[in-house]
């Protein structure tokens, strides 16, 4: 498959139309079969205009050419017997196997006018979502933490140009868009222009630059996070636009490095990663009453970890960040909580 146009995967709603497309088949062919059966065992009620006896080749024949309703008369019913087998059986299998041929095309044809209309509504509904470009181990971890956070699947939009990674998304309940995410089409397929974040989650830094530049040309407001192997590459992503790297090779050895000394600090930092379980690492807005508090007085009451002022990042150690201000946001620890 050409992946010059886009392609949109919706998570199924019903069985594969494929899978009903060969139960039919399968319908159709057992008809034709049953029809072969009755006029093998009545053959002695049928004349061959070549007035030769009547085989199972030939009955398969007349079954094919009656219930198609192509009737050459070649092989044609005399007796009593045979006209009222007819009538009772073979008229009524022609007709079902009409039905189920008619029914198939008019079927196919509606389930396309089907996946637009469902293509249209999902657009319609597509605004300030999320945009997860590559769904191996990077995206589908991403994925799962979005969820955790209370992000809706309908809000997630997947972009991989790999088929088993769309099937994958689609049977997770996931819409995702088939294609190359550096070209544009794909990326306004997904949309784009209307998404809140995007999530840069290729196996290469030369696509995730490039895929980040693309995104950010065409939606300027968008948070951009992206991944990337390699430590000299992280400018890069940063200069083509994304608001966060995250370093995944060199973030797995430091984890590996800390675990030869001290393993249970990593499994602290595995828990806070972990979203629902354990202590999770929270950001909120300060309250109204909290502004001009101290801030060593709020750490007594919950554990700060950073202050977010002015879109800059602050340590809870900070002097510029001792006293709260309006604006403010708190990284901190909050346990989560078992339900009874």
């Amino acid at each position: 498959m050409s992946l010059a146009e886009p392609v949109v995967s919706l998570p199924a709603t019903d069985a594969s139309p494929w899978r009903r497309l060969l139960a039919r088949l399968v319908i159709a062919v057992g008809l034709l079969l049953f029809v072969s059966i009755v006029a093998y065992l009545g053959r002695d009620g049928y004349r061959d205009s070549n007035e030769t006896p009547i085989g199972f080749l030939d009955a398969l024949y007349y079954s094919t050419v009656s219930i198609t309703t192509t009737g050459y008369g070649d092989i044609t019913p005399v007796t009593d017997e045979a006209r009222l087998v007819t009538t009772l059986l073979i008229t009524p299998a022609r007709i079902l196997f009409l039905i189920i041929l008619i029914g198939t095309t008019i079927e196919v044809l509606a389930e396309r006018t089907r996946t637009a209309f469902r293509e249209r509504i999902w657009r319609s509904g597509l605004k300030d979502h999320t945009i997860v470009i590559g769904f191996g181990t990077k995206g589908r971890a991403a994925v799962e933490t979005l969820l955790a956070r209370g992000v809706q699947r309908a809000q997630i939009v997947v972009i991989d140009s790999q088929p088993d990674a769309i099937e994958e998304a689609t049977r997770a309940g996931l819409a995702a868009v088939h294609g190359s995410a550096s070209r544009t089409s794909v990326l306004e397929a997904a949309g784009i222009k209307d998404a809140a974040s995007v999530i840069v989650a290729t196996d290469r830094d030369d696509a995730a630059v490039l895929v980040t530049l693309t995104a950010r040309e065409l939606d300027p407001r968008a948070t951009i996070v992206a991944a990337a192997r390699e430590a000299e590459n992280v400018h890069l992503l940063k200069q083509s636009g994304a608001d966060s790297v995250i370093l995944s090779s060199a973030a797995a050895g430091r984890l590996l490095g800390q675990a030869v000394h001290s393993p249970q600090t990593v499994e602290v930092l595995e828990d806070l990663l972990s979203v629902g379980s354990g202590i999770d690492l929270v950001e909120r807005e300060i309250g109204e009453a909290e502004a001009g508090m101290e801030l060593a007085r709020l750490a007594g009451v919950e554990p700060i970890v950073a202050v977010v002022r002015a879109e800059h990042l602050h340590r809870f150690d900070d002097d510029r960040v001792a006293t709260l201000q309006r604006g403010d946001r708190l990284i901190c620890l909050s346990p989560q909580k078992k339900e009874a």
